[in-house]
């Protein structure tokens, strides 16, 4: 019998396949490209190894794509067929594999909750338990389902920081960023490589307004993570972020170009980034040229590939943005013959949440900013079940302001302002829209105050 790097019983005898699955999760946690390779070198060494078959399934269904789901289903029918040789603990990893392969993510959650109550060492069950929950807006499951496990853990164990960097990304999500920057800049201590961590004090920095802060946070050479998978353009889109708003806009297209973009967009964080970081120069009142057409010709090829509410949401944006309505209108006839199908709480998801809010991109893209407005301003607070983060779903908040504005809607748009500059979203372009707005209401006094603070943030 092997174990793996914490202890727990792998149902292979190779020692071989062991050590080539260790490696496989070593790498899969530092988002590298060559994590597939070590998953064919384990079963290369043993061919009936079912916790490795399951974890190349997972893989697959961790590109939130129904192009590969055959692909997964492969890798569980292998795992079916071996099931006899696995150990409890691997397979109920199984049938979670099952579960998520059959759409039934709620599921596929309590079984791994079963896992991670009995194994809280089990590191992989709560990493994908992790990640389903973000995908699900799920802020306070999200930081618990680590929490729980923490007192399990100590620094002797391998993937004690990787645990301290999921929850530092959970304790952001939840408010707590003191506690969350703690244990992130702890983690990354522990394993310079961790990009999670490294990326939930990036959260931290981009929620409390540490703009200047957070460009030193992710100073990085051009090609630091070219080995790694997707992931790194996210990184780098939170980067943009920070430059955006100080208003360094050459140097955010400038990352768009070379970091942000992708050559196929076929990874769903890839069109994510790129629509949303292209909207935000737009709403700056930058020119961002032909860069929507690659994204929005991807988007059209996959109208159908509904894994993600957050990324339909996204190539709903750019088919807007395009100018492709009727495309636009398909996804999102398929998307609700796909959440009836799913039944639960899908149709009703995507009828209350995910389809205003796609019409009201589309709205905006076609000049109908007062119908953008009355679309968003009733679930402006319960966007959480669209997934993603908070800085990430605030793409959201700035349609609405900037529909608001556009509709001459001052009142209301003061108000929108007004919060964001009272939660920290204070950056260059805020204040810019503050001076929009006082200049709508006759406010010229104030907004040249607000101007003159924008350009303060610039040059600070």
């Amino acid at each position: 019998m092997q174990m793996d790097r914490r202890g727990l019983a792998l149902s292979t005898t190779s020692a071989s396949a062991a050590t080539a699955y260790n490696r496989a999760i070593d790498r899969y946690f530092e988002y590298r490209l060559d994590t597939l390779k070590h998953v064919k070198a384990a079963l290369e060494a043993d061919p009936d190894f079912v916790m490795a078959h399951c974890l190349k399934g997972y893989l697959f269904m961790l590109f939130a794509s129904t192009a590969v789901l055959d692909k997964a289903q492969a890798a569980h029918d292998t795992c079916r067929a071996r099931l006899e040789a696995a150990n409890a603990r691997e397979a109920t990893h199984v049938e979670a594999l099952g579960a998520w392969i059959g759409g039934d993510v709620e599921r596929t959650l309590q079984i791994w909750d079963r896992i991670v109550v009995e194994h809280p060492l089990d590191l992989l069950a709560v990493r994908l338990q992790h990640f389903a929950l973000f995908w699900l807006g799920r802020s306070h499951a999200l930081c618990g389902s680590v929490a729980r496990v923490v007192s399990a853990w100590d620094e002797s164990l391998p993937g004690y920081g990787n645990v301290l960097g999921m929850l530092a990304f959970g304790l952001e999500e939840c408010g707590e960023y003191a506690a969350a920057e703690a244990h992130g800049r702890r983690a990354m201590a522990d394993n310079a490589e961790d990009l999670w961590a490294l990326h939930a004090v990036a959260h931290v920095l981009e929620m409390q307004g540490r703009r200047r802060e957070g460009l030193i946070w992710l100073e990085y050479p051009a090609d630091q993570w070219d080995d790694r998978n997707p992931f790194r353009g996210h990184l780098w889109w939170h980067r943009a972020l920070f430059a955006l708003e100080l208003g360094q806009y050459d140097q955010v297209l400038a990352l768009y170009d070379r970091s942000v973009q992708s050559d196929d967009f076929q990874f769903y964080l890839d069109v994510q980034n790129a629509a949303s970081l292209l909207l935000r120069l737009e709403f700056q009142g930058r020119d961002v040229a032909e860069r929507w057409k690659p994204l929005a010709e991807h988007a059209e090829a996959a109208l159908d590939d509904h894994v993600l509410y957050f990324t339909d949401l996204h190539n709903v944006m750019a088919l807007a943005r395009d100018g492709r309505g009727e495309a636009a209108e398909r996804l999102l006839a398929s998307l609700r013959r796909q959440a009836a199908q799913r039944g639960g709480e899908a149709p009703e998801t995507v009828a209350r949440i995910i389809e205003p809010a796609a019409r009201a991109l589309l709205a905006h893209a076609e000049g109908r900013h007062a119908a953008a407005v009355e679309l968003l301003l009733p679930i402006r607070y319960r966007l959480a079940p669209m997934g993603a983060s908070h800085a990430q779903r605030d793409i959201f908040a700035q349609l609405l302001l900037e529909c608001a504005i556009e509709s001459e809607q001052w009142s209301l748009a003061r108000s929108l302002v007004g919060e964001r500059l009272t939660w920290g979203k204070d950056g260059m372009g805020t204040w810019l829209k503050f001076a929009q707005v006082l200049d709508g209401l006759g406010d010229g006094a104030g907004a040249s105050n607000a101007r003159t603070r924008a350009a303060e943030i610039a040059t600070a």
